[in-house]
């Protein structure tokens, strides 16, 4: 039987009334500030920047829940490893070390996809594009709220992206690249009306994956200044 494990670490982000008023919410300033300043003497988060072979293959609970606070609000997703243990692998690895922080939805398509993925910072990007993910099959289907890796080719998944705005089985077994399928990898339990909401408005000339890749956030904050991004994401549930 799986064993629930709730995380106890405090949240980063205070959101409106509640334990993160009056003196808790000096104390969480505080206790922020602390943080800040130990990450800066330690240097580099070595997940993020220098990531190992064993932690590249370290599995992930059999499912946990991440929750990402974006500029419009809040949303979880529960992934599963059943459905693609590799890409569930990736996105514990990523989401514990909070490598979507700033991170634009730089590709919003109503009645399809809200897609992100690069962190913002093109040095950190080009570290994990070294360390992409072999394929796997669909065992979940792309229904409305399911998340899943794009990908350019064969064995590309990496860091990108994308929820399913609205039933998307096409996407199951979809010959793209040489590779069939997307495969899902987790579904929003909650806040799927926050991720409707993101910022649509530059279908007509979207960002340029090859200009997000060399100039990051740079860019996307010239360019597209509308955009909807993550603030972070913290694993606030695991099961094993």
């Amino acid at each position: 039987m799986a064993t629930m494990v709730t995380r106890a670490s405090a949240p980063r982000w205070c959101r409106g009334a509640g334990p993160c008023g009056g003196q808790a919410r000096a104390a969480a300033l505080a206790a922020a500030a602390t943080g800040a300043l130990v990450a800066a003497c330690s240097g580099p988060n070595a997940a993020l920047w220098s990531p190992t072979p064993v932690m590249l293959a370290a599995a992930a609970p059999d499912s946990f829940v991440v929750e990402f606070v974006t500029s419009e609000g809040s949303f979880d997703v529960t992934m599963h490893r059943e459905w693609s243990p590799l890409g569930v692998d990736r996105v514990y690895h990523l989401a514990t070390s909070d490598f979507w922080a700033g991170a634009r939805f730089y590709r919003v398509v109503p009645g399809f996809v809200a897609q992100w993925g690069f962190s913002g910072d093109p040095a950190l990007d080009s570290i994990w594009d070294e360390h992409s993910i072999a394929d796997e099959p669909s065992v979940a289907s792309n229904v409305r709220g399911t998340v899943s890796f794009a990908r350019a080719g064969p064995e590309t998944r990496s860091f990108t992206l994308f929820v399913n705005l609205v039933d998307n089985q096409r996407l199951d077994d979809m010959m793209a690249g040489g590779v069939a399928g997307y495969p899902p990898i987790g579904r929003i339990d909650r806040g799927v009306e926050v991720v409707d909401g993101f910022y649509p408005g530059y279908t007509e000339d979207p960002p340029m994956q090859d200009s997000i890749a060399a100039l990051g956030n740079e860019y996307m904050r010239r360019r597209y200044p509308q955009l909807d991004s993550i603030v972070g994401t913290r694993v606030i549930r695991e099961w094993r």
